[in-house]
């Protein structure tokens, strides 16, 4: 299986899917996304009204990760379920805490 992030100079790329207005917040692993690519399936209870999913996730990630909500921004799908999210920090470290949350094998 495809993983959905890759390192980068200063930190990892992510790819995720939202599923927004859920009953729990959580990390439910890696899924295939519409376009064939390999995501990180995460809910989250915010409603995705006025940017609040997007608030959350960044809020859930840096938590998740042990990161500065600074760390985490969101590239790209402001609007849309598939989101790209850029992680800045040691890639190492970062890959690391990403596999044991998806419990994949680097």
């Amino acid at each position: 299986m495809d993983l959905p992030y890759s390192p980068l100079k200063d930190g990892v790329r992510l790819a995720v899917r939202l599923t927004p207005r859920s009953s729990r917040s959580g990390v439910d692993g890696i899924v295939t996304a519409a376009d064939g690519r390999a995501a990180l399936q995460v809910r989250l209870a915010a409603p995705p009204v006025d940017g609040l999913a997007n608030a959350a996730l960044v809020a859930f990630l840096a938590e998740a990760l042990d990161l500065r909500k600074s760390d985490v921004g969101l590239r790209s799908g402001h609007r849309s379920r598939l989101k790209i999210v850029d992680l800045t920090g040691d890639p190492t470290t970062i890959l690391a805490k990403l596999a044991a949350m998806t419990h994949a094998e680097l």
